[in-house]
């Protein structure tokens, strides 16, 4: 498990934009399985949306890609280099993310060749999965 100051000595992410809490299972190379707890106190609910707070779709899937780095840097080949997005497709958006919620990100890398990637991402709140998407990457 990787608490958050692991997470940013590989990611080069910070406050307010660092959105994984923890990695709780690391495969390097292969997968991760990350969380963040969503708070009222987010600074996107300021307006989305004030009267009813729920975390934008493109934030979700910025976090699934941030868990996907996490195990593609963790790679000892990938050491100290940045990873990009590629591409988004199949994105869905199943149920609203809104304060309270717990999120678990799963991302798994599909296929790799070379630097250029595509992991498979699943968002779920319990057992519910709320966004998944198929994620493009670049290492650089």
């Amino acid at each position: 498990m990787l608490d958050t100051k692991q997470i940013m000595e590989i990611l080069p992410h910070r406050a307010p934009f660092l959105l994984v809490d923890r990695i709780d299972e690391l495969e390097p190379g292969k997968r991760a399985v990350g969380r963040k707890a969503v708070t009222y106190n987010e600074p996107y609910f300021a307006g989305h949306f004030p009267q009813e707070p729920v975390m934008p779709g493109v934030l979700i899937c910025e976090a699934l890609a941030q868990v996907g780095a996490v195990a593609i840097l963790s790679e000892e080949k990938n050491k100290g280099k940045l990873v990009f997005f590629g591409g988004i497709r199949q994105a869905r958006f199943r149920q609203k993310v809104v304060p309270g919620d717990v999120l678990r990100l799963e991302t798994e890398l599909i296929k790799v060749k070379g630097p250029v990637g595509v992991g498979r991402a699943v968002a779920y709140v319990g057992d519910q999965v709320c966004a998944e998407a198929e994620l493009t990457f670049v290492v650089s």
